[in-house]
């Protein structure tokens, strides 16, 4: 059996041809790492536990072991592959927040819902893996306990940022990421370091102060977190600060010095639709099952259902000082879902300056 380095050429020969075949599939960032996790990442996700800061999202506390240690997920693994796909946009999406009679989605789901785009292309790439190797994958997008930022760390694509978001120096913070569970054994890349830097630009700009302290973000006070995983009425001390946003917050995001470096994405599936940039108020307000299903059959907004989508359309109806949007509002008070009815009468009261 060949050894030294013979071994190690045949090792960086393999990783390149699968980072080939990555980047033809439309990946612009590929990183190699063990499959295990440093202390540190293991640390922060327990203190997050701790503290409470995962809001409603059970499941991130109900499979903490599992997340924490790759193996433990999947006892063969031993390497990673962590993909990125860029949908940086192509304006600055804080410019829809003056917009006060139209709504403003995050920049991510402003087309099709990328876990379906992403994942396609990775089971592609999963499939070149185990022709050129002939080892077991798994694949996994966002949807299984996996730790996609600290493991795209650990592999080099990026360092988790201030606001606990993946940074690239190449693509700012605007990255999905994807992994690829192996049994084959890769040389490993080297970790990317924090370039932060004195830098707190994310941490000053949200609107709610969801940042208790730098890398550390308490999601019951995050706008995308109220927006899209909260289900019960929004509290009373964050609707004012939501503004017009009703799916999702691009703020901390937006404001990252490191974006100057990435190109607006040119992939088709994560060009924005025109009816999702600064949609009206009005219009989606009235939405009823049927239509919503059907505005937004291959969006990840669908996930919400209607009822939570139209009470985060009638936040930013209180907010937008349209008086012409009273009767919307009034018609929606005596919605079937008591949260919609009672997110309608708070924005009716502060429309007739009530509230």
């Amino acid at each position: 059996m060949p050894t030294g380095p013979k071994v190690s050429q045949q090792s960086k020969a393999k990783r390149a041809t699968i980072r080939e075949h990555a980047l033809s599939l439309g990946f612009q960032a590929v990183g190699f790492c063990r499959a295990a996790l440093p202390q540190s990442a293991r640390e922060r996700l327990g203190t997050f536990i701790e503290a409470g800061f995962y809001g409603d999202m059970g499941w991130l506390a109900d499979r903490t072991e599992q997340r924490s240690h790759p193996q433990s997920l999947w006892p063969d693994a031993r390497s990673v592959v962590v993909v990125g796909l860029s949908y940086a946009p192509e304006t600055d999406p804080l410019e829809g927040l003056e917009s006060k009679s139209a709504g403003n989605i995050s920049v991510y789901a402003r087309n099709r819902d990328y876990h379906d785009t992403l994942k396609g292309r990775l089971k592609h790439l999963a499939q070149q893996i185990v022709k050129i190797l002939g080892c077991d994958v798994k694949v996994f997008v966002d949807t299984a306990p996996v730790m996609e930022k600290p493991l795209a760390q650990h592999a080099g694509i990026g360092w988790q940022g201030k606001h606990t978001n993946l940074v690239s120096r190449s693509h700012g913070s605007w990255l999905f990421l994807g992994e690829i569970y192996t049994t084959a054994e890769f040389d490993p890349d080297d970790a990317e370091s924090d370039h932060c830097g004195s830098c707190s630009s994310c941490l000053s700009v949200c609107p709610t102060q969801a940042f208790p302290s730098p890398y550390r973000l308490d999601s019951r006070r995050c706008i995308s977190y109220l927006t899209i995983e909260h289900r019960g009425p929004i509290p009373l001390e964050f609707r004012r600060p939501i503004g017009n946003r009703i799916y999702g917050c691009d703020d901390c995001l937006a404001v990252c010095p490191w974006n100057k470096f990435a190109r607006p994405a040119a992939d088709p599936a994560f060009l924005a639709r025109q009816d999702l940039v600064q949609p009206p108020l009005g219009e989606l307000a009235l939405l009823d099952d049927r239509r919503f299903r059907e505005k937004f059959s291959a969006s990840p907004i669908k996930r919400i259902g209607r009822d939570r989508f139209v009470r985060n359309v009638l936040i930013a109806v209180g907010n937008s000082e349209d008086a012409s949007l009273i009767p919307i509002a009034e018609t929606l008070r005596s919605d079937p879902d008591p949260v919609v009815s009672e997110a309608a009468t708070w924005a009716k009261n502060c429309l007739s300056g009530q509230g």
